[in-house]
């Protein structure tokens, strides 16, 4: 029996810190209140000024300030006077707080866009080296030579004439007509340019 008494007796207990708690809490929601309502229109204009118009931002800090006037109730219930000088203060940190955070370490980006941007596929590549070889097989011996040595190579006409042993004139003549009977080659294989 007693201990039915004394489970009572610790929930009356418990009951009695619980209103006493509220009774301590009711004061520190006024002042909060009273602080949002006297200086939250007039703080939120300074720091627009501050961070150039960002509301959101402004409004972050805002409420940073007022966060920390709600953990420093007990000395701002003490103070006499205004205490908008002090909030001023502690937003004035904020800001320039958050300024030389930003500032101090590299911009972050979003890779989003990365994965937007197209890539390199290799498989493509290759695949298109195998339908260009393809279609160099389809070209006459002396075409081929000279797309080779000009295209490929990188020899001009005058070096592909020397490496060949034919005349410049019929390199170019030879390269003109394997560039387009080699397009005529790749368009049949569905390669457009």
């Amino acid at each position: 029996m007693r201990e039915d008494s004394g489970v009572t007796d610790d929930r009356a207990i418990r009951g009695q810190d619980r209103r006493a708690a509220e009774q301590d809490v009711a004061p520190d929601e006024e002042l909060m209140r009273t602080l949002y309502e006297e200086h939250a229109g007039p703080l939120l204009g300074y720091v627009l000024r501050l961070v150039a118009g960002d509301r959101h931002r402004a409004e972050d800090v805002v409420q940073e300030t007022l966060l920390r006037a709600w953990r420093n109730t007990g000395q701002l219930s003490k103070g006499t006077g205004s205490l908008r000088p002090w909030l001023v203060t502690v937003a004035r940190r904020i800001v320039i707080d958050g300024h030389r955070s930003r500032s101090s370490r590299p911009q972050e980006v979003d890779a989003a866009p990365l994965e937007l941007m197209p890539a390199d596929d290799e498989l493509e590549r290759t695949l298109r080296l195998m339908t260009v070889s393809d279609a160099l097989a389809d070209l006459t011996e002396a075409h081929r030579e000279v797309l080779v040595a000009t295209y490929f190579a990188g020899h001009t006409v005058n070096e592909a004439a020397l490496e060949l042993g034919i005349p410049p004139g019929t390199v170019r003549s030879r390269a003109y007509y394997a560039l387009r009977s080699l397009r005529i080659a790749l368009e049949e294989r569905g390669v457009t340019s």
